[in-house]
C-alpha cells in the first residue's frame, strides 16, 4: 500500500486539515489496531492483569463492559460489545479534543512561571518524536526540564535483560544494551519519584507506564494512548490522569508532524 502524502498547510493548522490527516495516515479513524486485540486488553484491564495497569490502581469495579463503553466515549471505539473481531475505530475529533485539553493544561503550568516538567515515553519509535518537538518549546518558555535516574538500570520482568534510564533531549526512556527500547513498565516511572522525593514535577507528559506511575503518584500527568491500552483512560475517569489523547501510538514518526504542530499551537495561543 502506499503510503499517504503528508499535508503541509500554512500555519495554522485547522482542524479540517488535521482530521483529514490523522484519517489518511490513519493516527485516527481505521487503525491498525484491531478489534480482537482492543477487546483482549479490556478485558486483561477488567481483570487488573498488571502488565495493562500501567501503575494505576483504580478505584472502580471497571468491568470488562464499563471498560468497552469508557473506551468507546474517550476513544470512539466501536460501542456495541457483539461487534467482536475485524476493524476498531479512534474517532478524530476526539483526538483532536483531547490534543487541545493537553495544550492548555500544558499553558497553564507554563504561566505558573518556570515549572518543573518530566519527559518519558515508551514509544522511542513513534511517539518520541511529539515528545521532544513539546520539550523544546516548554523549555524555550521558561521550564525547568528533569532528568530524574539518569542511568538507574533494573532486570526487566519478562525480557530476563537489564534496562537502563536514558535521556534524549531531555526525554526519558529505556535503553537495553545501548538501544531504546519499546515499553509498558512503570518501575521506571516510580524509581524516577523516589530520587526526587519532595521536589517532584509540576507535570508530567508521557506515555504506558511512565504516565501511569506518576499520575497514580498524584502528580499533574497528561499522556498519550492507544486504543489497547485503556489503562490511562479508565485513570482519566478517576482523575488520576488528566488528560489522555487517542490515537495509533506507533505510525512512522514523521505522520505526527502535523498533529504535534496543532499541539504546539496550541500551547502558544492559551499562554
Amino acid at each position: 500500500m502506499t503510503a499517504p502524502e503528508l499535508r503541509r498547510p500554512a500555519s495554522p493548522l485547522t482542524r479540517d486539515d488535521l482530521r483529514e490527516h490523522l484519517v489518511s495516515t490513519r493516527i485516527a479513524g481505521d487503525v491498525a489496531t484491531s478489534r480482537e486485540n482492543n477487546l483482549d486488553h479490556y478485558r486483561s484491564l477488567s481483570n487488573r492483569d498488571p502488565h495493562h495497569m500501567f501503575g494505576l490502581t483504580l478505584e472502580g469495579h471497571w468491568s470488562y463492559r464499563d471498560v468497552l463503553a469508557l473506551m468507546a466515549k474517550s476513544a470512539g471505539v466501536v460501542a456495541d460489545p457483539d461487534h467482536r473481531e475485524g476493524q476498531d475505530v479512534i474517532d478524530p475529533d476526539r483526538t483532536i479534543d483531547a490534543v487541545e485539553a493537553m495544550g492548555d493544561t500544558i499553558a497553564g503550568v507554563l504561566r505558573t512561571g518556570s515549572p518543573r516538567i518530566l519527559f518519558a515515553t515508551g514509544h522511542p519509535t513513534g511517539l518520541l518524536t511529539v515528545h521532544m518537538a513539546v520539550a523544546r518549546l516548554v523549555r524555550e518558555h521558561g521550564a525547568i526540564l528533569m532528568s530524574p535516574a539518569e542511568g538507574w538500570s533494573y532486570w526487566s520482568a519478562g525480557f530476563g535483560r537489564k534496562r537502563q534510564i536514558r535521556y534524549m533531549d531531555d526525554v526519558a526512556m529505556l535503553a537495553d544494551r545501548g538501544a531504546f527500547v519499546h515499553s509498558h513498565d512503570p518501575a521506571p516511572m516510580r524509581a524516577m519519584i523516589d530520587e526526587l522525593g519532595d521536589d517532584r514535577p509540576d507535570l508530567v507528559i508521557a506515555d504506558h507506564g511512565w504516565a501511569g506511575a506518576a499520575g497514580e503518584a498524584g502528580i499533574l500527568t497528561v499522556g498519550f494512548a492507544d486504543s489497547n491500552d485503556p489503562a490511562l483512560f479508565v485513570g482519566e475517569a478517576e482523575g488520576k490522569i488528566a488528560v489522555t489523547v487517542p490515537l495509533d501510538d506507533n505510525v512512522l514518526p514523521r505522520y505526527y508532524d502535523p498533529l504535534t504542530r496543532h499541539l504546539v499551537e496550541r500551547v502558544v495561543r492559551a499562554l
